[in-house]
């Protein structure tokens, strides 16, 4: 497989500094070689960056902080993501806040529609992401992306994926879910979107759970992405993430998610929210190879 890497230099949908730095720590863990070693071609390799911090610049509306510059990095991961699917690369996104992912999931979804099909998301993570202005607590984009990608929130972001928004509910599946904010579960409930919270995982089983993830968004014509977000995890195996919640999936249960994901026809992953300034001696930047090379097909045997 012909792999393109975008590294998302972003940390501005975040409440604090130092996912930016994020691609770099998986790139130290050995990414490329590792990607190398199971027979994939890393054809490209670039950086798009917000282009400005925290320290020179103002926040501006309260409710969608730095949301310009958000907007024109998202821009920029979409056209970069489009082209790497007409040009028949496989889009490997590393972050960066999950703001990006309106980006990542935009690109490939006007890719996609202009062949007739839509884009089905695993989403991993500990919350729903599914925030608009209108509910949000701190303002944080990286809150929202997921309601932007369905059609709510700043239009300014909704319109990057074209003339309908980039996703459609019932090709949505989140896996992992344990820390709703209650101003956004009304949106949650009123899209339909299939919640996967850890409890249900608990009660059913993960195995079982995450198939029925897989089995529900592959109804979507045109493949698979997989949008992980590290604070997923367990804290104890993912420590260097900025909104660490207790109670989270395990190693092995996240490696699960990605295996299965390669049994998919997987077009498309980006991992996220890794933050080495709060890690261990890169423990959760190794982590986050380890994840990708399973969703890329690595075995046991």
């Amino acid at each position: 497989m012909d792999i393109s890497i975008t590294n998302v230099l972003l940390d501005l949908g975040a409440g604090r500094r130092g996912t930016d730095m994020g691609p770099s720590a998986m790139h130290v863990a050995g990414l490329v070689p590792h990607l190398k070693a199971l027979g994939h071609r890393v054809v490209d390799v670039a950086s798009v960056s917000g282009a400005t911090s925290f320290e020179n610049s103002e926040p501006g509306d309260p409710k969608a902080r730095f949301l310009p510059t958000i907007e024109r990095t998202c821009r920029e991961i979409a056209d970069r993501v489009e082209a790497d699917v007409e040009a028949g690369r496989f889009p490997l996104v590393l972050g960066g806040d999950h703001a990006q992912a309106i980006g990542t999931i935009s690109g490939l979804a006007r890719a996609y529609r202009r062949r007739g099909q839509r884009v089905g998301v695993v989403w991993v993570d500990a919350h729903t992401d599914m925030n608009t202005p209108d509910t949000t607590v701190s303002g944080n984009i990286h809150g929202m992306p997921l309601a932007s990608l369905l059609g709510y929130g700043p239009p300014e972001l909704v319109r990057i994926a074209g003339e309908e928004p980039a996703l459609r509910p019932e090709n949505v599946a989140i896996i992992g879910v344990r820390d709703v904010d209650r101003s956004e579960t009304s949106l949650v409930t009123r899209t339909g979107v299939r919640v996967f919270t850890m409890s249900e995982l608990d009660e059913r089983g993960t195995a079982l759970c995450v198939r029925e993830a897989f089995e529900h968004v592959s109804k979507a014509s045109g493949g698979v992405h997989l949008s992980f977000d590290l604070d997923g995890v367990d804290p104890e195996d993912a420590p260097g993430v900025g909104t660490p919640v207790p109670g989270g999936l395990t190693l092995r249960e996240s490696h699960l998610i990605c295996e299965l994901a390669a049994a998919r026809r997987l077009i498309g992953m980006e991992m996220v929210e890794l933050n080495p300034t709060l890690d261990e001696r890169n423990k959760t930047g190794e982590l986050a190879v380890w994840l990708i090379q399973s969703a890329m097909g690595k075995t046991i045997l």
